[in-house]
């Protein structure tokens, strides 16, 4: 008969080497976006941005925030889409990527008055033709 040791002894020692890091929930959040699982990237990336190691990285996150934006608008989830473009705008006012998620978003919400300013300052800002 065989003694097998058990795997969580084998990695003893070894700790933090089974846990996600914020980088591979990063970098599954991007791969579940561009699998248009656009719902499941919202889900992941709003755990990024609004976790407890968020604080920690601080403005750093704008990418993640456009792309959980992004998700949210894909999703057809708009309020939240313009919410979290509102939030990258709040740090980077000049992100124009941001002010056409809002205005598309507004769009399909059939105000276009609102959504004017917005889809503007995205062709001036990004060159974004609209």
């Amino acid at each position: 008969m065989t003694d097998f040791t058990p795997f969580e002894d084998l990695l003893a020692g070894h700790a933090g080497l089974l846990e996600d890091s914020f980088h591979d929930r990063w970098l599954r959040a991007q791969a579940l976006f561009e699998s248009k699982a656009y719902r499941d990237a919202a889900a992941l990336l709003r755990d990024l941005v609004e976790g407890p190691e968020a604080s920690e990285i601080g403005h750093g996150l704008t990418e993640a925030r456009l792309l959980l934006a992004r998700a949210y608008y894909h999703a057809a989830l708009l309020e939240p889409a313009i919410d979290a473009a509102r939030q990258v705008l709040a740090i980077d006012p000049h992100e124009p990527y941001a002010h056409l998620l809002i205005g598309r978003s507004l769009q399909r919400q059939s105000k276009r008055d609102q959504a004017a300013p917005h889809l503007k300052l995205a062709e001036l800002l990004g060159g974004y033709s609209v």
